[in-house]
C-alpha cells in the first residue's frame, strides 16, 4: 500500500458524531432532481436510507427480490418506485440495469445496501458461495452495468454498505467459494465485507476522473435489521447487543446504534459536500475511519470497526476487480473461472 492510499484514511472532522441520525446528516441538503437507487431499500437500514433521501427530494428506485413485499414495506413514503432485482441471478441484474438505462435517467447515487446474513452454506446456480455472490458480485455486476447512467449524472456516488466484520478476513483468493476451505459463516461474511471495501477503492481509482466516486460505509451494529435479526436473542445477549429483558442496548459511542443512527453514515457517504473531493475511503460514525491494524478480538463492549490495511490495499482492490470480471464472465469462459476457486481434481 502506498502512503497516499493510507493517508486518505484519516478523519476529516465532519462535525457529526456516532449519535447523529440520517436526518441530522441531511439537514440543509436538497436532493430535488437527484435519482437514487437503493438495493434492499425497503427494510431496515435500506428503508431508513430510502425514507430520508426521498424526504430530501430525491426520486428513489428500490431494487428488491419481491417487489410486492417491498412496496408494502415502503407504504407511506413518497417518491419511491420498486423494481425486481435478485442479486443472485445475473439475468435479473442485467434486466434491472437495462430497464434503467433504457429509461434514459442518470443515476446520481447508487447505494449497494442489500446483503445476505451469515448462515449455512448456500451456493447459487453457478456454484458460487451465496454471501460473496450476493454481497459483492451481484453489486459489482449491477454497478458496472449502470456505468452509462452513472456517467450521465456528471457527478455520481456509489456507496457500498460494509461492516466492521471486514477486519476478520481478507479475500480467500485461492478459494473464495469454499470448495476446499472448510466453510465458516462468519468467515464468508467477513470476506464479502472486505470485498465491499476493496470494490469502493478500485471503483474510485478507475472512475473518479469521470466524476464517479466510491465509498464503503459501516453503519455500526443495529439490532433488528434483516442481517442482525437472524442471529437470535440469545446471541445478541451474549454479544452485549440486548439486555436481559431483550431490549436493544443503544450505545452509539461503542458502535451500537438505532436504525436512524445506523443509516446516517450511509447517507453521509451518499450526500455530504465534505466528501466532494474525497473517494475510495471507508467511513464510520459519519466521518472517514482511521486506519487501525492492531489485532482486536470481537468484544461485546465495543465491536472493533476501524478499517484495516488489507481492505484498502490498492493491489488487492485491482486484483478483486479482475477476479470479479472473470467470475461474471459468460459460461464460455468457464475454464478461466475454474482457476479461481473451483474444486481441484
Amino acid at each position: 500500500m502506498t502512503h497516499d492510499d493510507a493517508h486518505k484514511q484519516h478523519p476529516i472532522g465532519s462535525g457529526f458524531t456516532a449519535s447523529d441520525t440520517a436526518q441530522d446528516v441531511l439537514a440543509g441538503i436538497d436532493l430535488t432532481g437527484r435519482n437514487v437507487i437503493v438495493t434492499g431499500g425497503h427494510a431496515g437500514l435500506g428503508r431508513e436510507t430510502t425514507r430520508v433521501l426521498s424526504r430530501a427530494g430525491a426520486s428513489v428506485v428500490v431494487g428488491a427480490r419481491d417487489p410486492d413485499r417491498a412496496a408494502a414495506g415502503l407504504e407511506g413514503i413518497d417518491g419511491v418506485a420498486v423494481a425486481r432485482l435478485d442479486l443472485l441471478d445475473p439475468t435479473s441484474i442485467e434486466q434491472f440495469a437495462a430497464r434503467y438505462r433504457d429509461a434514459g435517467r442518470p443515476v446520481h447515487i447508487l447505494v449497494n445496501n442489500a446483503g445476505r446474513a451469515p448462515g449455512e452454506l448456500v451456493r447459487d446456480a453457478r456454484g458460487y458461495e451465496a454471501q460473496f455472490a450476493t454481497n459483492h458480485l451481484g453489486h459489482f455486476q449491477l454497478t458496472t452495468a449502470l456505468l452509462p447512467s452513472l456517467r450521465d449524472a456528471h457527478g455520481a456516488r456509489v456507496v457500498n454498505v460494509t461492516s466492521g466484520a471486514h477486519r476478520f478476513s481478507d479475500i480467500l483468493w485461492e478459494d473464495p467459494h469454499f470448495h476446499v476451505t472448510e466453510y465458516s459463516p462468519g468467515l464468508a461474511y467477513a470476506q464479502s465485507k472486505t470485498a465491499n471495501v476493496l470494490f469502493a477503492v478500485e471503483l474510485d481509482r478507475r472512475w473518479a476522473a469521470e466524476g464517479i466516486r466510491g465509498y464503503a460505509a459501516h453503519p455500526g451494529v443495529v439490532v433488528g435489521t434483516g442481517l442482525n435479526s437472524a442471529a437470535g436473542e440469545d446471541a445478541h445477549r451474549s454479544q452485549g447487543l440486548v439486555d436481559e429483558s431483550g431490549r436493544p442496548v443503544i450505545d452509539p459511542r461503542h458502535g451500537k446504534k438505532t436504525l436512524q443512527q445506523g443509516a446516517s453514515t450511509i447517507v453521509f457517504a451518499a450526500t455530504s459536500p465534505l466528501l466532494a473531493d474525497i473517494g475510495g475511503v471507508y467511513l464510520k460514525d459519519n466521518d472517514i475511519s482511521p486506519l487501525d491494524d492492531a489485532p482486536r478480538p470481537m468484544s461485546s463492549l465495543e465491536p472493533p470497526s476501524e478499517v484495516m490495511s488489507h481492505s484498502i490495499d490498492p493491489l488487492s482492490a485491482h486484483r478483486l476487480w479482475d477476479l470479479s470480471e472473470r467470475l461474471l464472465a459468460p459460461p464460455s469462459a468457464a475454464t478461466r473461472r475454474r482457476s479461481e476457486g473451483s474444486p481441484r481434481t
